[in-house]
């Protein structure tokens, strides 16, 4: 396994807990609770190198992990790949989702789709240790649908899409994004890319690409294949830009 350099988040946001609720929640025990409590899903060792080899080939070298310290079901980690002079944007992984085997529906269940981790792009220039919301969102929303299988007892996959409130509230003061949705995560050699594991099968891989409330809207009406049309033409990139068009109005 890499040896990683821990982000300032890993000690500023884990779970959304501050510094003096997980001290609390040491002091009285309740860590070993919630793990006697709750089934743990976890990669292997020998999967967590295989996962990492994996990253590296696809989207590229990492030193910079987002480390999850209270896990009460998975081990939800955050992979940073850097910006290189070849690909001039951060990649954000999950590493840890695909642990889980999803509730997929039975009639896809020959698909190979129970297991994922998700990706998300963003800018080169992307203030990326920064806990302020305007800057720490993305790793947010990458954190609550990594466990949203869970929660929920349900799956993620490519096409779908979903907002985090009735409002659609927008993901920070700075944006008027506000939902997400799913499309095929693209290596750096812009393939659609998979991980076969030997015992838990193949791991999707899912990129969250945000959308504002119109397009949210237009792809439940008329389907992702519409909105997509409309993204595409005119000139378009899959990272993440804050004050792109709003293909939906």
């Amino acid at each position: 396994m890499k040896n990683y350099t821990l982000s300032v988040l890993s000690v500023l946001n884990i779970l959304d807990f501050n510094i003096r609720e997980m001290g609390g929640l040491v002091n009285m025990g309740l860590l070993d609770h919630f793990h006697k409590k709750n089934k743990m899903y976890l990669y292997t060792e020998k999967e967590l190198d295989l996962y990492e080899h994996f990253i590296i080939e696809q989207f590229g070298d990492f030193d910079n992990v987002i480390h999850e310290i209270f896990s009460p079901d998975i081990h939800l980690d955050i992979v940073i790949v850097p910006p290189t002079s070849q690909h001039d944007y951060y990649t954000l992984i999950t590493m840890g989702m695909g642990a889980y085997p999803m509730h997929i529906p039975k009639e896809l269940e020959d698909e190979e789709l129970e297991r994922c981790e998700l990706v998300m792009y963003l800018p080169s220039d992307w203030k990326i240790d920064s806990d302020k919301e305007e800057d720490y969102w993305p790793i947010r929303v990458c954190k609550m649908l990594g466990r949203l299988p869970i929660e929920e007892k349900s799956w993620l996959g490519a096409g779908h899409s979903m907002s985090f409130d009735a409002a659609c509230t927008p993901f920070a003061d700075n944006t008027k994004l506000c939902s997400v949705m799913l499309l095929n995560a693209l290596n750096k050699d812009r393939k659609v890319c998979d991980l076969q594991m030997e015992r838990k099968g193949k791991i999707n891989f899912y990129q969250l690409f945000p959308l504002y409330k119109e397009e949210l809207e237009f792809k439940q009406e008329y389907g992702m294949e519409e909105l997509m049309k409309l993204f595409f033409k005119e000139k378009f990139s899959l990272v993440l830009d804050i004050h792109r068009k709003n293909y939906g109005k």
